[in-house]
């Protein structure tokens, strides 16, 4: 993996699922050399139920670990998280400016029809995602405002999949 020219990034990608996280981060990871990074990758790989929350908070400490040392040496680091939260994202932002990186906010904004049909299409999850979970998250969900969005460096690509 070769260090990136303008330095050491962080890629955030957050939204909900169905949003197009995954399609959004495989894209950014090919075009930047990036290194992607998703809980639900490694939990599918290990045999874990991927609703096992406490094995996912471990999980992603672990990832955000190895996020801080691959921005030390000066990658781009694409966390694919779903970040629903205001707190989460800032947390994400503040630890990686600490080490000197630039760092992206790729906030995916999907209609719920939309998300319902592409969650049902896929039908990956096990137990499935019922409509009425998916309208809970989607109301808890909290979207970046544009004062938040400000607090973030302008994107390296600007073209990405919804």
């Amino acid at each position: 993996m070769e260090r990136t020219c303008g330095g050491p990034r962080l890629i955030v990608i957050c939204g909900l699922p169905g949003s197009g996280k995954t399609t959004a981060a495989l894209l950014l990871e090919r075009q930047l050399g990036a290194v992607r990074l998703s809980a639900d990758d490694w939990m599918s790989e290990l045999g874990i139920n991927l609703w096992n929350e406490a094995v996912r908070a471990r999980i992603e400490s672990l990832q955000w670990k190895l996020t801080q040392q691959l921005l030390l040496a000066g990658l781009i680091v694409i966390v694919e998280w779903g970040t629903w939260g205001r707190d989460e994202r800032d947390v994400l932002r503040l630890g990686a400016r600490k080490l000197g990186a630039a760092v992206e906010l790729h906030y995916l904004s999907v209609p719920v029809e939309v998300l319902w049909e592409r969650v049902r299409q896929r039908g990956m999850e096990d137990p499935p995602i019922s409509r009425e979970m998916l309208e809970s998250w989607y109301e808890k969900f909290q979207s970046p405002t544009p004062e938040e969005m400000a607090l973030f460096d302008p994107p390296l690509v600007t073209e990405q999949c919804p």
